[in-house]
């Protein structure tokens, strides 16, 4: 919990945190790879590269698949089938917007900081009941290095015009929590992948829902936020059971 002296910045990031696009970026990686030759690309391949920037991910499978196009095209063909699928619909978690909506009711400073590119972003939000709450947005291709790099949080702190330790940012991959960690910043951690609760990048969040979105509960987050300074050691709650 932190000290309730400001009203503390809140930084989200964006796929598999607020909005479950996972599914969007799994196809649009699948239809590139398969103009490409290269078949069979698998959904538990493709959470490999959750939480870390299209760029980033497209380098890997580049290497890995010896692909000869250069990236950038790769990425544009990404973005494009990206795009295409985003703008049909992206589902908004629904405890996480009820979350954006009491922050924004209550004055808090938001942004939005994501491995994707600002075309995406602004095409995600675009189509949600988030899009007016949440203008500030930082994409990875406004700065040097995607996550786990804290870059992309730091600049939203410097635009948020806040220090980063008064940041708190919302994750839900190892590599966002990593960077979170790195930026000095607070963390409240949302595991998209079932069996990554246990990853070393989680053991220093400290708000964790072990049980993912099912298990998300936008008052205790916001009680969190807004709470007495936390005692030692990180707050879990538990994976239900059969998790």
């Amino acid at each position: 919990m932190i000290a309730t002296e400001a009203a503390h910045a809140v930084v989200f990031d964006l796929d598999g945190t607020l909005v479950d696009s996972e599914p969007n970026y799994y196809e649009a990686g699948r239809r590139v790879l398969a103009a490409h030759g290269v078949s069979g690309f698998s959904w538990e391949e493709h959470t490999r590269f959750i939480g870390i920037g299209t760029r980033e991910t497209l380098e890997i499978l580049r290497r890995e698949h010896g692909l000869s196009t250069p990236v950038d095209e790769l990425l544009a063909e990404k973005n494009r089938h990206y795009l295409e699928l985003a703008r049909a619909g992206t589902e908004v978690f629904p405890e996480m917007r009820k979350l954006v909506e009491r922050l924004h009711a209550a004055g808090h400073p938001m942004a939005v900081a994501s491995g994707s590119s600002r075309a995406a972003i602004d095409a995600v939000l675009g189509a949600t009941s988030l899009d007016g709450l949440l203008p500030l947005r930082v994409s990875a291709e406004e700065v040097a290095h995607g996550k786990p790099e804290p870059d992309v949080f730091l600049e939203a702190a410097r635009r948020l015009e806040v220090s980063p330790g008064d940041c708190v940012v919302l994750e839900d991959a190892p590599p966002g929590a990593e960077a979170a960690r790195r930026a000095g910043m607070h963390c409240v951690a949302v595991p998209y992948v079932r069996g990554t609760e246990t990853d070393p990048a989680f053991a220093v969040a400290r708000l964790l829902f072990a049980g993912g979105q099912r298990e998300f509960d936008a008052q205790r987050a916001y009680n969190w936020i807004n709470g007495d300074p936390a005692p030692s050691g990180a707050v879990h709650y538990p994976a239900p059971s059969g998790h």
